[in-house]
């Protein structure tokens, strides 16, 4: 059984229900899988589990939430090589440049990525939140 962490941070709560809902196919799926906010979570947690799931909204000019979330991602980045890794996040406007970002940051330090990018306008619908499930699935 594989040991899955799904890491977030939430200012709405949009991406707070994205999170729950990757836990959840993790579980299904068969996974250990653990919940946690960016502030309960820290690289010195990385080698504990066999894949992360992170999740942030798009903040200020389609950044990452930069008070909680960067710090935490940031100390994590060290442990990302070789890591099952997947993303999901929310955001209010734009066009997703964050993830593409975010995803070519983690992908240029290693990581493996294991499904494409989950991003929700506003909370998720019925299609994302399945598209959320699936994301939780391919990391266990």
């Amino acid at each position: 059984m594989s040991k899955v962490a799904v890491v977030y941070w939430s200012g709405t709560g949009n991406t707070e229900a994205m999170a729950n809902k990757v836990l959840e196919g993790a579980k299904a799926a068969g996974a250990d899988a653990s919940l946690f906010t960016a502030s309960d979570f820290g690289a010195d947690q990385m080698d504990d589990y066999d894949a992360v799931s992170f999740g942030c909204p798009s903040m200020g000019s389609e950044e990452l939430e930069d008070g909680e979330f960067e710090p935490m991602f940031k100390s994590c980045e060290a442990k990302l090589s070789g890591k099952k890794i997947a993303l999901f996040g929310s955001y209010g406007w734009g066009d997703g440049e964050w993830m593409r970002n975010w995803e070519d940051s983690v992908k240029s330090l290693g990581a493996v990525l294991v499904h494409d990018s989950v991003i929700c306008n506003n909370e998720p619908d019925e299609d994302g939140a399945a598209q959320c499930v699936e994301l939780g699935k391919a990391l266990a």
